[in-house]
C-alpha cells in the first residue's frame, strides 16, 4: 500500500515552476458529464483550465499540468471491457501519483484514486441522486482541507458505487446512506459529491437519465432536484472555492 504522499505545489520543472501561470487538467468521461462550475473558478483565479474528453481525445502527458482534475462519467471502475480506455486512464493516473501530482476525483473520479489506492470498489446498497446533508469528519480538520468544509452541508449527488477508505487516507465527510463520502490523501482529494454543480448542469442530468429516478429512499424526483434555490447552488460553489484554494496552495 503506498503511503501518504508529501505535499508539493507543482513537480519539479512544472509549468507554475516555468513561469507559465498554474495549468489545471479536467478529464471528462462523457461530454453532458461537467464541468459544470470548474471553468468559472480557473478564470477567476486566472488559471488555465484544459479539458479533455478521454474517450475520444485521450489523456495529457504527465508534467503538462499542475493538478488534474478527475471527474465523474456513468460508467464504473471495473468496466474496462466496454470502455477500454479506462485502463489507460488508470496507468495515467498512477503515474500522477508517482510523480506527487495532485489529483481530485469527483464521483468516478473519486472512485478511480480510491480503486488505485487499493480500496474496494463497488456498487452501493443505496443509490444517492439528488440534495442530502453531509457531516464532515473531525480527523478532515487536521489535514491541509482544514475548514474549507463546515460541520454540516448539503450538496449534490448521482451515484451508484460507493468505496471504502482508503488506508492511510482522512475520511471528509458522511451522509446517512453512505459513511465514506471523500478523503484525502496527501495532495489528493476524493469526493463523491458534487460541489461544483450548477442549475443548467443538475437539470441535464435529470433530463438525460430520468429512467434513474425511480423510488428509493436516497433518490429525489426530478421536480426535488429541480426545485433546489439557486442560493444552494451559490453555497455550494464557494465551498469549492474554498477547497480549491486550499488544493492550489
Amino acid at each position: 500500500m503506498p503511503d501518504p504522499l508529501p505535499e508539493k505545489t507543482g513537480g519539479r520543472g512544472s509549468p507554475a515552476q516555468r513561469g507559465l501561470g498554474l495549468r489545471v487538467a479536467c478529464l471528462k468521461h462523457v461530454a453532458y458529464e461537467g464541468p459544470a462550475y470548474f471553468p468559472d473558478w480557473a478564470a477567476n483565479r486566472g488559471y488555465l483550465l484544459e479539458e479533455f474528453l478521454v474517450p475520444e481525445s485521450g489523456l495529457p502527458t504527465v508534467g503538462d499540468h499542475d493538478r488534474v482534475i478527475i471527474i465523474g462519467g456513468p460508467m464504473s471502475v471495473w468496466e474496462t471491457d466496454r470502455h477500454p480506455w479506462l485502463a489507460e486512464e488508470k496507468r495515467y493516473l498512477a503515474s500522477l501519483v508517482q510523480a506527487g501530482i495532485p489529483v481530485l476525483g469527483i464521483c468516478l473520479g473519486a472512485q478511480l484514486l480510491a480503486e488505485h489506492l487499493g480500496a474496494r470498489v463497488g456498487p452501493g446498497p443505496l443509490k444517492e441522486i439528488g440534495w442530502f446533508t453531509l457531516a464532515r469528519h473531525a480527523a478532515a480538520s487536521s489535514t491541509w482541507l482544514g475548514d474549507a468544509l463546515p460541520d454540516r452541508f448539503r450538496s449534490f449527488f448521482w451515484h451508484g458505487d460507493v468505496f471504502d477508505l482508503p488506508d492511510n487516507a482522512v475520511p471528509v465527510a458522511a451522509t446517512r446512506a453512505h459513511a465514506v463520502q471523500g478523503f484525502v490523501y496527501g495532495d489528493c482529494l476524493a469526493l463523491q459529491f458534487h460541489l461544483e454543480v450548477t442549475p443548467a448542469w443538475a437539470k441535464r442530468l435529470a433530463t438525460r437519465d430520468a429512467h434513474e429516478l425511480v423510488d428509493g429512499p436516497f433518490i429525489q424526483s426530478a421536480r426535488e432536484i429541480g426545485s433546489a434555490p439557486e442560493s444552494l447552488y451559490e453555497v455550494n460553489n464557494r465551498l469549492l472555492d474554498r477547497v480549491m484554494d486550499r488544493w492550489t496552495a
